[in-house]
């Protein structure tokens, strides 16, 4: 059997098998129709294009992340930045540090830096760990899958804010920080991903296509390489869209217990640590750190969930679906209240058509006794003058 016939059996309908300007097409379509996602999509773009311009914005600022200013520090006040609004200026764009009079804006710009890519290195090494564990357990035999599953289980099992202060505070200070923070969450943190690999390549094992490609003479390696590593391509993506606001808390949160990364480097957490006992006499301080966490979090939740429906054919067809009922329940309900609406105004007119019987019914019967009346009364004059005429 021929590569092209195995290449023929291969499913063409779905995205995740689909890859390349045709995917990406029907990928880019399914998102435009997600509103929260595309807004969300923007929000991420402009945080990473603040993080890649920090030199150049900084320049513009005529500031960095690091020098002190202690002539912007008011030291009778306790250390609190002098003048309004924590010392804002043309000069410090969203004012300086208390105690240190470094200026927020460098440190906030270059705090994304860090931030970001500890949380991206972190997504890589957990994709590869868990995607070269996942096809390994699935197509390697009993022994292989139950040692690699145990494994497995035992990094899910494993508490990732234990183990990395465990970690990282035996790892000498000489080893950079950034990359070690990102290792560690990355090499402690792939369990799940392992298992997500596992389930799917499982799934696919199944499919004709791979099993043409197993009979048609293709080593393991090869069948990976070829049939299943395209077809894991949409629930690794969709997975790790997800992975990196998770591993920017994490990286914020080891930050903030002082084992992440370390002074001068700027980073979230570590101004969060620095902030926690300024939230009172300089707010702004505390407030900053905590938003960009809260923003970037935020949209790359949401991004990661709109890339999960665009990716996932099933998930794209329940959103059309469900949007289709939405649409019929209320065409239903306006027809059913047009349809209350036209039978209250036939009943409103039957009504008035009764009313207007019934007043014609009452006044031809108040007719018949008038004449009734009138002519018991000429009958009554004719007798009384036949009288006369009698007695006459």
């Amino acid at each position: 059997m021929s590569e092209a016939i195995v290449a023929s059996q291969a499913p063409g309908t779905d995205l995740a098998s689909v890859p390349g300007a045709s995917g990406a097409r029907q990928f880019w379509r399914r998102l435009r129709t997600q509103r929260a996602a595309l807004v969300a999509a923007g929000v991420v773009a402009l945080l990473v294009l603040l993080a890649l311009a920090a030199p150049l914005l900084t320049a513009v600022e005529g500031q960095d992340p690091t020098t002190y200013h202690p002539s912007l520090i008011d030291s009778a006040r306790g250390g609190v930045p002098v003048g309004s609004f924590g010392g804002v200026s043309g000069d410090h764009w969203l004012g300086v540090e208390p105690q240190t009079g470094r200026d927020l804006f460098a440190r906030l710009v270059y705090g994304a830096r860090v931030s970001l890519g500890v949380a991206l290195g972190a997504t890589v090494v957990q994709v590869l760990v868990g995607v070269v564990v996942g096809v390994a357990a699935a197509l390697g035999n009993r022994w292989i899958d139950q040692l690699l599953s145990r494994i497995t289980d035992i990094f899910v099992a494993m508490p990732l804010m234990i183990m990395s202060l465990a970690l990282l505070a035996i790892v000498p200070s000489s080893f950079p920080r950034p990359l070690l923070v990102a290792l560690v969450i990355g090499l402690i943190a792939w369990g799940n991903t392992a298992k997500i690999v596992r389930a799917h390549t499982l799934t696919l094992k199944g499919l004709d296509y791979v099993s043409a490609a197993r009979l048609s003479g293709w080593n393991t390696w090869r069948i990976a390489r070829r049939e299943l590593l395209p077809g894991l391509a949409a629930p690794v993506i969709t997975y790790a869209a997800l992975l990196v606001p998770m591993n920017i808390s994490a990286e914020a949160a080891l930050s903030f217990l002082g084992v992440g990364v370390k002074p001068p480097t700027p980073s979230w957490g570590q101004m969060l640590t620095a902030a926690n006992v300024w939230y009172q006499a300089a707010p702004q301080y505390l407030l900053l750190p905590a938003g960009a966490l809260l923003v970037t979090v935020l949209a790359l939740t949401v991004l990661g969930d709109g890339v999960r429906t665009a990716l996932d054919p099933r998930a794209a067809s329940r959103l059309r679906v469900g949007t289709g009922r939405k649409r019929e329940a209320k065409a239903d309900a306006d027809s059913k209240k047009a349809a209350a609406d036209a039978y209250s105004k036939k009943a409103a007119a039957d009504a008035y058509s009764e009313k207007g019987a019934a007043d014609a019914y009452s006044e031809k019967a108040a007719t018949d006794v008038d004449s009734k009346k009138a002519a018991a009364d000429a009958s009554a004059n004719a007798d009384a003058s036949a009288n006369k005429e009698a007695k006459a």
